[in-house]
């Protein structure tokens, strides 16, 4: 998959802004605050209809417009496609492929995207929101059907909290409906942990290759955290009946504390180094390999699910590691694997790397070289 050409109009301060990306590796360069992430971020944006930085879309469109497009032409699999959308202050939005409007979920399956910033450094020592946020967007990538599981689960999991809340006003319990929707739960957020633990054993194998070879050696280990399992659950049916078990048991804890104490949306991801846990035990130095390792490791398994290559977005990351960890990363780029960087100057890249790299300098949100 190549990113060929982009354009934005009215996207946060690229008020209209085009880029040539004809190239396998593009090198954008300029201070902070000139646009540099943005367009990055645009372009994750086409692939989830998210963004890393907020989860409100309003704050994507320019302070004096009424709505933010972006238009990109792709080559996928040997086939060109135009991508276009539009996003408006009255939360109304377009997508169309070739020209065609088309449902958000078939738009989110064309472009495949691994972003790697410098707030991804900070994965193991974050709260474990941002973890499953990590593993959430990497699975939805593979499982396009997994982002609607997400949304059926969370909406579910709001309507049982009102109900929980409905109880502390007004002192009538309703225990039906509340095993109506813990039943739906526990059919939906099941689904959700067992996708998860099967994603993290196939990302594992791959990470656990890549940080040995960074760190020579020290040994990666990751584990699914869930309160209500002991590890060794994977099949649906176990983990199904674990979590209606664990729902009938803290019932009167979830009633006192008028919310859905248990689910997927409590879980968490712990990554261990040489049997230690890395968030309590690790340097940084050693976090940010298995950052680096997890990354990488989401590149080929995007690869070997669906067949093409994803773009790999780097965000000012380089300045943030260390020569051995540049090196690793930069070596580490497949020919065949287009790679965007964002960075304050060309410093950080050896003279051999820059050769075939096209370079742009931004300014206020616009391409100035």
């Amino acid at each position: 998959m190549k990113l060929e050409g982009l354009e934005l109009k009215n996207y946060r301060n690229c008020s209209d802004l085009k880029l040539d990306l004809n190239s396998a590796k593009i090198l954008i360069i300029g201070k902070n605050a000139q646009g540099k992430t943005n367009i990055l971020e645009s372009i994750y944006f086409l692939s989830c209809w998210k963004s890393p930085r907020t989860s409100n879309n309003l704050e994507l469109i320019s302070f004096d417009a009424e709505k933010f497009e972006i238009d990109a032409n792709i080559i996928k699999l040997d086939t060109d496609v135009s991508l276009s959308c539009c996003y408006n202050r009255e939360k109304s939005k377009e997508v169309k492929i070739n020209g065609v409007k088309s449902k958000l979920k078939d738009f989110k399956q064309v472009i495949k995207t691994v972003l790697f910033s410098t707030s991804d450094l900070l994965l193991l020592r974050g709260n474990p929101q941002d973890r499953r946020d990590w593993l959430d967007r990497a699975i939805s990538q593979v499982y396009p059907a997994y982002d609607e599981r997400l949304s059926k689960y969370d909406k579910i999991r709001i309507q049982k909290n009102n109900l929980l809340k409905d109880f502390a006003k007004t002192g009538n319990t309703n225990e039906t409906l509340l095993d109506v929707y813990n039943e739906q739960l526990v059919i939906t957020g099941s689904n959700i942990i067992y996708l998860r633990k099967k994603f993290l054993k196939e990302i594992e194998k791959i990470a656990i290759e890549k940080h040995r070879t960074i760190s020579e050696t020290e040994e990666l280990k990751i584990a699914y955290d869930c309160s209500f399992l002991e590890g060794y659950e994977s099949e649906i049916d176990e983990i199904a009946a674990k979590f209606k078990y664990s729902l009938e048991e803290r019932k009167l804890e979830e009633i006192r504390r008028c919310q859905a104490c248990v689910g997927p949306h409590r879980d968490d991801i712990i990554f261990y180094i040489n049997g230690n846990e890395a968030v309590k035990f690790a340097s940084q130095g050693q976090q940010r390999t298995v950052v680096l390792a997890l990354k990488l490791s989401e590149l080929d398994i995007i690869t070997q699910k669906t067949g093409d290559e994803p773009i790999l977005l780097l965000d000012d990351v380089l300045a943030e590691l260390d020569d051995i960890r540049q090196n690793y990363l930069l070596k580490s780029i497949e020919t065949n694997i287009q790679v965007i960087i964002t960075s304050v100057d060309t410093v950080l890249f050896e003279d051999e790397f820059l050769k075939d790299v096209k370079i742009y300098k931004i300014e206020n949100g616009r391409i100035i070289h």
